[in-house]
């Protein structure tokens, strides 16, 4: 599958050139049933697919952080327990490998001739997924805790340890910083975003051999663990639904998080109009003296489960097209940068914008990427928490991942 070529491609075309128009329902008959991760943005986009539910068509949805860990045993099914899967460019990988997902070019040119080009994400020429909105880690900081300070907005990671020391040392606040360091996908998402930033390569050039235990990646885990020492130390529970309420609260002045949490941080809820105010997306911080941000472009769109039956899969279809329509987006305008004709970039989107302008990589697209990732979170805790070397981190990484390739076949 020539899939890293096309994702570099499509998320640097989704990037500068969104847009679509959507029709409504029309569903007749079928079953819908929705698998997807739990944040705003997706919960209004299958919420509004779930109004297509009239009398006649059953429907079922699932958010959970826990979407990737069961959508392939509960897709491999038959028929599949889930209908369709919200995936992003890691997350439909499994899903192509095992077969679970149908080419969608039928539904397409039936039900969504509106759809752009660019929203199209083609695997070995088939539209496997639908593309609705982008999205990166990009920091967040407190404009009026910096201006304590006496500091800019960090641009680099070594600037943010030195704006999280001058805070911590006039006693504005213990831990000013704070990134999605939970031990699951989250912890392994923040080693990928800081070894990109430092220029690594994961394997040896088009093999699937590991190359992670290298100075690169010494550099990328005692960056991680100085950044850890200006969090609570409880990080290892911090995911978005942890860390924004914190945000919102006002305990933080500065903290790597999905550009899609903007819109929760920037609207009138749940905080006070002096933190909403001073609250600053901007660009994910470079690192090591690099020029490219440590972060990865990503897309999220939905796909059509293979072992359902075609009814099942075109009402499946015609709802979430619904979902992504033009009215959810003037609704719900700030909760993600969505590809849409009808989305207004505002203040929420600046972070997600300059992120990739400054050049940051798509999520590497590759089958055994995902190996590699789970051998990230499940290794670097006893890192964070002091009981393990950099040098025997790296190794165990290395080993892990060779174990499950081998296992996998990707590796003999």
């Amino acid at each position: 599958m020539n899939i890293q070529k096309l994702g570099t491609a499509t998320v640097a075309a989704i990037a500068l050139n969104a847009g679509v128009a959507f029709a409504g329902c029309g569903i007749a008959s079928g079953n819908i049933s929705i698998l997807a991760n739990d944040f705003p943005a997706l919960q209004v986009v299958v919420s509004t697919a779930e109004t297509c539910a009239t009398d006649g068509i059953g429907f079922n949805k699932n958010h959970t952080a826990q979407h990737n860990e069961i959508s392939v045993a509960a897709m491999s099914a038959n028929p599949s327990e889930y209908t369709s899967k919200i995936v992003a460019n890691s997350s439909i990988v499994p899903l192509l490998n095992d077969g679970l997902i149908r080419p969608l070019d039928d539904l397409v040119a039936k039900h969504g001739q509106s759809l752009k080009p660019n929203q199209l994400i083609k695997i070995d020429g088939k539209v496997m997924a639908v593309a609705f909105m982008a999205n990166a880690q990009h920091l967040f900081v407190r404009s009026d805790i910096l201006e304590q300070v006496g500091k800019d907005a960090p641009t680099s990671y070594e600037e943010v340890l030195d704006v999280a020391k001058a805070i911590r040392e006039a006693g504005i606040m213990e831990y000013p910083f704070a990134a999605l360091f939970k031990s699951d996908w989250n912890l392994g998402e923040e080693f990928v975003n800081m070894y990109l930033g430092h220029g690594g390569t994961f394997f040896e050039e088009g093999t699937a051999k590991p190359a992670v235990n290298n100075e690169t990646g010494i550099a990328t885990l005692n960056m991680l663990k100085e950044l850890a020492g200006y969090t609570n130390p409880d990080f290892l529970t911090y995911n978005t639904s942890t860390v924004a309420p914190i945000w919102e609260a006002g305990n933080i002045a500065m903290a790597q998080l999905w550009g899609s949490t903007g819109g929760q941080l920037l609207d009138d809820e749940g905080s006070t109009a002096e933190i909403v105010s001073a609250t600053m997306p901007v660009a994910a911080p470079t690192v090591g003296g690099g020029s490219t941000p440590a972060s990865t472009l990503w897309w999220d769109g939905f796909t059509i489960a293979k072992n359902i039956s075609d009814e099942d899969a075109e009402a499946t279809f015609i709802a979430l097209v619904h979902g992504i329509s033009d009215d959810m987006v003037k609704a719900n305008n700030d909760k993600a940068v969505w590809l849409s004709d009808a989305y207004v970039p505002g203040a929420a989107a600046k972070g997600i914008a300059a992120t990739a302008g400054m050049g940051a990589e798509p999520y590497p697209m590759l089958p055994f990427m995902g190996l590699m990732h789970q051998a990230f979170f499940q290794e670097l805790p006893d890192f964070l928490q002091g009981n393990e070397s950099a040098e025997q981190t790296l190794a165990d990484i290395e080993a892990a991942y060779i174990t499950a390739a081998t296992e996998q076949g990707f590796l003999k």
